[in-house]
């Protein structure tokens, strides 16, 4: 189709929406108010994070992720990190506003009660499994520092000396413990929207030409000031203390109109709202083919 074309029919069909929108005005909370239900129930024998530290020690990496995997996707994750909150952008789009709604998670994944959690670094297929299991994916770039800007707590990144014990267990409750003492000092709570003390495992172009690889980005210092450009030197299995999984719905709002978000990012109309790599067009099958299979 012509890109003239594209355009017309993108302008037209983005009117329709405004005069839709402009009936019917929901706020962005509501909107991302059941986008957390796909998450299972926390079983009432679930583990806390501490027996989990003491279960997984002794454990290769690979056997710790398949650990991490089987405990999000059985629902063991904190109750505040079950109500999605609004992260919203306006703009203008072919001479009409625009107004686009994601609904994210307000912290990066972790496993465990409210009491007694620990963030959880995984690779990237635990990271699209779980974000499959739930309804979810992984931000891009540009969410990313949406996220980040829209966030009521920033926290400061605190890197740990680098080397071996960077993907270790120890690592992984050190700079928990290191979060949560900067959470407390800022008087955050749970449930708060919150960046700024990981980096992100993101989509991006780069995953379809360097197979095998992680995209990671951000750990910001501050408004467009990530410590991490976008990287993919590590393999896919690759997971250290310093990493964080956000997850984003599957389900955007277009002018208070529902779109899948993987449409939205195979749009070369509207992916530039999302992604600074262009148009995004095999997310749903990357997810897809990250689904747990029986027995995790």
């Amino acid at each position: 189709m012509p890109i003239k074309t594209l355009h017309r029919s993108a302008s037209v069909g983005l009117a329709a929406l405004a005069i839709a929108a402009a009936a019917c005005a929901q706020s962005p909370a509501s909107l991302c108010a059941t986008s957390a239900q796909g998450i299972p129930q926390r079983s009432a024998h679930a583990r806390g994070a501490s027996e989990f530290i003491d279960a997984v020690a002794g454990m290769t990496e690979l056997e710790r992720d398949q650990a991490i995997r089987r405990e999000l996707v059985a629902g063991n994750i904190p109750s505040f990190l079950r109500n999605a909150q609004p992260v919203t952008l306006s703009t203008q789009l072919g001479g009409e506003t625009v107004r686009l709604t994601l609904c994210v998670l307000s912290d990066y994944l972790s496993l465990g009660d409210d009491g007694d959690h620990l963030l959880v670094p995984m690779g990237l297929d635990t990271a699209l499994a779980v974000a499959a299991s739930f309804g979810f994916t992984l931000p891009t770039r540009r969410m990313v520092d949406l996220i980040y800007r829209r966030s009521s707590v920033h926290l400061t990144p605190q890197p740990l000396p680098a080397g071996d014990r960077m993907r270790s267990t120890d690592y992984y409750v050190l700079h928990n413990a290191m979060v949560q003492q900067q959470r407390s000092a800022a008087g955050a709570a749970l449930g708060a929207l919150i960046a700024g003390h990981k980096k992100d495992l993101v989509l991006s172009a780069r995953l379809w030409r360097q197979p095998g690889r992680v995209a990671i980005y951000g750990w910001h210092r501050g408004i467009d000031a990530p410590i991490q450009s976008l990287s993919t030197v590590h393999g896919a299995s690759y997971a250290d203390y310093s990493h964080g999984v956000r997850l984003v719905s599957d389900v955007v709002f277009v002018n208070d109109e529902r779109r899948s978000i993987f449409d939205v990012l195979a749009d070369a109309f509207l992916a530039p709202l999302l992604s600074d790599e262009g148009p995004l067009s095999q997310v749903a099958e990357l997810r897809a083919a990250a689904r747990p299979s029986a027995g995790w």
